[in-house]
């Protein structure tokens, strides 16, 4: 079994809301290094990569705000990652809010292009598309355009870590479980090309069907899949410590299904769990549901 190295991003520029720079202390406080250990796996804890706070800095461009401390994490991510793949092992990215994505997928993609020529597939899985740019999205919070700079050029700075772009293909990328976009968005979506699932498909299909469909779209002629993982995709009646919840999300066990049947797959690459929130948390609990996705999607036996 691949060793797993956990790479710390205490970053929440990318959002509106102060706290979850605290998600990867509240991971490892929920045991994630003892219980993947427990797996059988070499584990490798890097620590947290160094972030700048907000009183520290000013937004500047209110059509991205934070771009250029935020690019500059992703950077880090992007290199600390890359060397974890070069070894062997499967980085796990904490987050951090969801824009550590631009810089976890960039070596993904990186990886698979330098050593099999290959694209990297890529599931998106979150309540929100994350397909905003600075010219369309409301806010300027970053943390809703990671997707549409690893798919194309905006925001220009994220898109071109690593110096190349594009990162994913609209081909290999796979939204699931989406059920909030604005107006704007909706459309950007669409334009993609991308393949989504959302919620209304995983209710009406069942969550079975939709993982292993979403599955064999992203590892189709891949050299993997790096799966980004939102922890409010979830219900947040089991992962209340999010920054913007949405109801109707995945129950306990249609995660933990989906999880499971990426790791039957043999095909995870990379694992981003991000935008925990421990100040809007109840004893732990979303932190404690990310690691044992993690764990589901690490080939955790029932038997």
């Amino acid at each position: 079994m691949k060793a797993v190295h956990v790479i710390g991003v205490p970053l929440d520029l990318g959002g509106n809301r102060r706290g979850v720079d605290m998600g990867p202390s509240a991971f490892r406080i929920a045991g994630l290094g003892e219980r993947i250990a427990g797996l059988g796996r070499t584990l490798v804890d890097k620590g947290d990569l160094p972030t700048p706070i907000a009183e520290m800095k000013e937004a500047r461009d209110e059509r991205k705000k934070y771009i250029g401390e935020i690019t500059h994490v992703c950077q880090k991510v992007y290199q600390t990652s890359l060397e974890s793949l070069i070894e062997g092992a499967v980085p796990i990215v904490l987050g951090g809010d969801h824009s550590v994505g631009a810089g976890s997928v960039a070596a993904s993609a990186d990886w698979a292009k330098k050593t099999r020529d290959l694209p990297i597939g890529l599931l998106w899985i979150d309540a929100h598309g994350d397909m905003n740019t600075p010219a369309t999205s409301p806010s300027g919070n970053v943390h809703g355009m990671p997707l549409a700079a690893l798919l194309g050029n905006e925001p220009e700075e994220l898109a071109h870590i690593g110096g190349f772009a594009p990162k994913a293909h609209p081909a290999t990328t796979v939204l699931i479980g989406v059920r909030n976009l604005d107006e704007r968005e909706k459309t950007a979506v669409r334009d993609s090309k991308v393949h989504v699932f959302t919620m209304k498909d995983i209710d009406r299909h069942g969550i079975a069907s939709v993982a292993e469909r979403a599955v064999a779209l992203a590892g189709a002629g891949t050299a993997g899949v790096h799966v980004s993982f939102d922890m409010d995709v979830c219900d947040p009646s089991i992962a209340p410590g999010v920054g913007t919840p949405v109801k109707g999300g995945l129950e306990y066990r249609e995660a933990h299904l989906l999880m499971e049947i990426i790791a039957d797959s043999g095909w995870l690459t990379a694992l981003d769990l991000v935008e925990v929130n421990p100040t809007l948390d109840v004893r732990n609990a979303t932190a404690i549901l990310g690691v044992e996705l993690a764990l589901s999607a690490l080939g955790m036996k029932i038997l």
